[in-house]
């Protein structure tokens, strides 16, 4: 199985992908955004970086799925789609124009289709204060002063990213929305697990 973890800042993507890849015995694809030495400058200046630091993230992240194409079992805790809901919600804000966003979905577009399709994609929810404590538990510097962004980010990922995979036609049942708790609780992470292998057989009865 190929799975793709996404959702807003600080809904636990990190934290669940490495139980699942532990659980699963698999390998663990992680999202390269925090050591790139262009997020420190994305956050400082998103009139300039927006679209500059959007097209670095993507270049990061497809070299990391290239490197896993021939797995057939991953865990990735980010995808090709979820960058997508970022330059859309630059977009919204006013940080990149029609012609940056036009170039980054040509570039999305040619990763895209290099790339294998991932069996179940699991779309990570929480409570928007729940998202708020997490980050700032996490005490990242260069996520200090940043609440309007978040805000924003918060109030139109989910609408985001339907658009998104409607425009993408990726299949309803590769998709699964999952309203998150702690997953450090035995009870909520086999929860978690069971809707995920139920999601996986439903999707493998439908090519049958």
């Amino acid at each position: 199985m190929r799975l793709g973890i996404i959702g807003p800042n600080g809904v636990g993507k990190s934290t669940l992908s490495k139980l699942l890849a532990a659980h699963y015995q698999c390998p663990l694809v992680e999202e390269p955004v925090i050591s790139n030495p262009y997020l420190p400058y994305f956050y400082k200046d998103k009139d300039t970086f927006s679209f500059l630091a959007q097209n670095a993230f993507y270049s990061a992240l497809f070299l990391e799925m290239w490197k896993a194409k021939d797995l057939p079992h991953v865990i990735f805790d980010s995808t090709m789609y979820s960058n997508l809901v970022y330059t859309e919600l630059l977009r919204l804000e006013g940080f990149m124009n029609a012609k940056e966003v036009a170039l980054t979905y040509a570039i999305a577009d040619e990763h895209i289709r290099r790339l294998p399709t991932i069996d179940i994609t699991l779309i990570l929810l929480r409570p928007k204060d729940a998202l708020f404590r997490n980050v700032a538990s996490r005490g990242r510097a260069i996520e200090k002063d940043q609440s309007d962004y978040l805000n924003f980010h918060y109030d139109h990922y989910e609408d985001v990213i339907r658009i998104i995979f409607k425009n993408y036609k990726v299949p309803a049942e590769d998709i699964l929305y999952l309203t998150l708790n702690d997953v450090y609780q035995p009870a909520e992470f086999n929860r978690v697990v069971k809707l995920i292998e139920d999601a996986y057989q439903r999707k493998l009865g439908l090519k049958k």
